[in-house]
C-alpha cells in the first residue's frame, strides 16, 4: 500500500494533483499563448475530461480543488483591495464605476433575454465584465448557484473579450479623441482583467495607464459592494417567506469573511510587502487550479449548446460598457 494510503483525505490527492499540473501547464502555456491562465486551465481541464474517462477515484479531489481552492483564492484575493483607492478616486470617477458595474450587469440579465441564455449565466457574464472577469465570477458562482458549466463558459466569453480589448478600446479612445487621462479611463473602466487594463493603458501611454490602473482597481475594489448585494438578493427566505437579518448573517459563506478581513488588513496596510506578495501569489495559483478543477467537470455538449450565445451576449454586452463609459467621460470628466 502507498504510504499517502495512511493518511485520512488520501483519496483527495488523484483529483488535486491533476488540477495542480494542468494549473502548471496553464502558467507554461500563458506566456506563448495570450488568452490568460484563467482561460487555458479552463480549457484544459475539459479538453482531459472529455478525452480520457477518469476513475472516480479522481471525483473527489476534483470536486475540493473546484470548491474549497477556489474559496481559499477569492478569500486570500482581498489582500489586493485597499478600499481608501475608492477615496482617492473622486466623486466623478467613482460614480462612473459604480453606475458601470450597475449597467453592465444589468444589460446582460436583458440581452440574455433574446437569447436564450440562462439567467445564471447572464449575470456571471455581467459580473465578470463589469468587474474583475474570473475573480469576480469564481467569487459570486456559490452565491449565485451557477453551475460549473456556466462559470467555465463565462470566464472563457469575458477573457477573450478582455484579450480583444487590449487592442480595440485604446484604438477607440484615441479615435474619438480622447486625451490620456480620459483613454485610461475609459481603458480601467472597460477591460476586465488588472492585467488587460494596465497593458491596454500604458499602450497609449504612462499617464494613460496610470489612470486605467487606479480605475480598475476601483473596480476590484467594489467587488465587495456587489458581493453584499448578491446575499441580500439570493438569500434563502425564512418560513414566512421574507427575508430576516438572521438568514443574512447565516447565509454570508465563510470564504466572504474572510475576503473582507484581508481587504481590511490591505487597506490598514499592516502586513510586510513579502507577506501580501505570498497571499497574493497563494490567490493567484489557487484560483488557477480551481479553474482546472471546473473545466474538468465540463463536457463539450454543454459548451455547444450555450457558448456562442453566451459569446453574443457578451460582446454585445461589451459593447454597452464601452458606449456608456465613453459617453460619460464626455459629459462629465473632459
Amino acid at each position: 500500500m502507498p504510504f499517502y494510503k495512511y493518511f485520512k483525505g488520501y483519496d483527495l490527492i488523484y483529483g488535486i494533483g491533476l488540477s495542480v499540473f494542468l494549473a502548471f501547464l496553464a502558467f507554461l502555456l500563458d506566456r506563448y499563448i495570450p488568452i490568460g491562465s484563467a482561460v487555458i486551465a479552463i480549457i484544459l481541464g475539459v479538453i482531459v475530461s472529455n478525452s480520457i474517462q477518469l476513475p472516480t477515484q479522481y471525483n473527489k479531489g476534483i470536486g475540493f480543488s473546484e470548491k474549497t481552492l477556489l474559496a481559499v483564492a477569492i478569500a486570500t484575493m482581498g489582500i489586493t483591495l485597499d478600499f481608501s483607492i475608492l477615496i482617492n478616486l473622486g466623486v466623478e470617477t467613482l460614480l462612473l464605476i459604480l453606475s458601470g458595474i450597475a449597467i453592465t450587469i444589468f444589460s446582460a440579465l436583458f440581452v440574455a433575454k433574446f437569447f436564450n441564455i440562462d439567467k445564471n449565466l447572464a449575470l456571471l457574464l455581467g459580473i465578470g465584465n463589469g468587474i474583475c472577469g474570473a475573480s469576480a465570477i469564481g467569487a459570486s458562482k456559490d452565491i449565485i448557484k451557477a453551475k460549473d458549466t456556466d462559470v467555465g463558459i463565462s470566464v472563457a466569453v469575458v477573457n477573450l473579450l478582455g484579450t480583444i480589448g487590449i487592442f480595440l478600446v485604446p484604438f477607440i479612445a484615441l479615435s474619438i479623441g480622447f486625451d490620456d487621462k480620459s483613454s485610461g479611463i475609459l481603458v480601467g473602466n472597460t477591460l476586465q482583467a488588472v492585467g488587460q487594463a494596465v497593458a491596454g493603458g500604458f499602450a497609449i501611454s504612462d499617464m494613460a495607464g496610470q489612470n486605467a490602473t487606479i480605475v480598475k482597481m476601483g473596480r476590484v475594489v467594489s467587488l465587495s459592494l456587489v458581493l453584499v448585494v448578491l446575499l441580500i438578493v439570493f438569500l434563502d427566505k425564512d418560513e414566512k417567506g421574507s427575508k430576516s437579518k438572521t438568514n443574512i448573517l447565516k447565509s454570508i459563506p465563510l470564504f466572504i469573511l474572510f475576503f473582507l478581513f484581508f481587504s481590511f488588513i490591505a487597506t490598514i496596510d499592516i502586513l510586510p510587502s513579502m507577506i501580501v506578495d505570498i497571499i497574493k501569489k497563494i490567490s493567484h495559483f489557487t484560483l488557477i487550479v480551481a479553474m482546472a478543477a471546473i473545466g474538468l467537470k465540463i463536457s463539450f455538449s454543454s459548451i455547444k449548446e450555450n457558448g456562442k450565445n453566451a459569446l453574443i451576449v457578451g460582446s454585445l454586452v461589451f459593447v454597452v460598457q464601452i458606449i456608456f463609459t465613453s459617453s460619460f467621460i464626455a459629459l462629465f470628466l473632459k
